[in-house]
């Protein structure tokens, strides 16, 4: 393990919730047409060289800013917090910790004001901010729903080498762990840390790191998801998608998750529960109950354990990925044979075939 994270003596900033991604796309004509004209996005602006998007309940500028570049990555992962002077306390914070900050009063990207952007103590871009520009929102406009309607940002996803430790980071930060994946040894393979009072805002995934695992949007109803199915079957698109649907254990929502044409995962995601009293109890899993990651006990393909985006330093370079050197999820799940199995001491069931896994 590496070493802990020290805790700061400067107060957090007061984080409401996830808020946008900043993300590279090599091919900006072929992400809109996923991101608008697949999953049917609302275009705020956009130009030659960026889009921005938002779901159909935002009121704030953008959920998503798709920009053109080189080198397919994310660029920040964006919280909303409090108040402005939030903005001076994050900045604060994060130059306390020793980690490198940027603070621009007109905003990094368009319809966001004054925001910090750091390089975290995990390698991740995160920008706070709390200024930003209005747009309507289209929450009654069902002329404009499509029956696949992504109605909000729901979550992040980070893939790091140490959960223990990025947990401690973010638990100081002010964020509350939900539901966790654990073994008998102590051993931490997840965490999902919340600010709003839902399951997350952003989860910790344990695999080589800096990168991004997905980012999620919410759908009001499970019948949403199927939808999306259906029309990526129709397009003859169902390539696309990369595991699911079905129901996770942890979270219980019900899932779908996509891969963009830059292989961005993206998550279609409903009806998770609602965490925001003091004393909700934590939700610990085993990591050998196969249950956790599908609640229908179906295998996780591998790409979804082993592939996730680049995350980009301050300069626009991608951060260095480190290994991670604790017991990999995946490995301790499958049987020898390449099977996979519900529980620890269960028998391996042929019916589960490894090759899916």
């Amino acid at each position: 393990m590496t070493d802990p994270i020290a805790t700061p003596i400067n107060t957090p900033p007061d984080i409401l919730r996830c808020a946008y991604m900043d993300i590279v796309v090599t091919d900006l004509a072929k992400s809109r047409e996923f991101y608008v004209d697949i999953l049917g996005l609302v275009v705020t602006e956009e130009s030659d060289t960026e889009i921005y998007l938002r779901s159909f309940e935002e009121f704030i500028h953008h959920n998503l800013v798709l920009r053109q570049g080189p080198v397919a990555a994310v660029a920040a992962m964006a919280f909303r917090v409090r108040g402005p002077e939030d903005v001076d306390l994050a900045e604060a914070y994060y130059r306390e910790l020793g980690c490198r900050t940027e603070r621009r009063t007109d905003g990094f990207v368009k319809g966001i004001g004054d925001s910090v952007r750091v390089e975290d103590p995990l390698g991740f871009p995160y920008e706070f901010f709390y200024s930003t520009t209005h747009v309507e929102r289209l929450a009654w406009r069902y002329d404009l729903q499509g029956p696949g309607a992504l109605v909000r940002l729901d979550h992040f996803n980070q893939v790091t080498p140490d959960v223990g430790r990025g947990r401690k980071y973010l638990e100081d930060l002010g964020f509350r762990v939900t539901e966790d994946i654990k073994d008998e040894d102590g051993v931490t393979y997840a965490a999902w840390m919340r600010r709003k009072d839902t399951v997350h805002d952003t989860a910790l995934t344990g695999g080589n790191g800096p990168r991004m695992h997905h980012i999620a949007f919410s759908t009001h109803e499970k019948h949403n998801i199927i939808y999306i199915c259906d029309k990526l079957g129709a397009l003859r698109k169902s390539d696309l998608i990369e595991r699911g649907p079905g129901r996770h254990g942890v979270s219980n929502a019900f899932y779908l998750y996509l891969r963009d044409p830059d292989g961005h995962r993206v998550e279609i995601y409903t009806q998770d529960y609602y965490t925001g009293d003091p004393d909700n109890p934590v939700v610990t899993w085993d990591v050998h109950d196969n249950q956790r990651r599908d609640w229908w006990g179906n295998p996780v393909v591998p790409s979804w354990y082993t592939d996730a985006s680049l995350v980009l330093d301050l300069d626009g370079n991608p951060q260095p990925v480190i290994e991670r050197t604790e017991s990999s999820e995946m490995a301790v799940t499958v049987g020898a044979d390449g099977f996979s199995y519900t529980r620890k001491d269960d028998e391996l069931a042929g019916f589960k075939l490894g090759t899916t896994l």
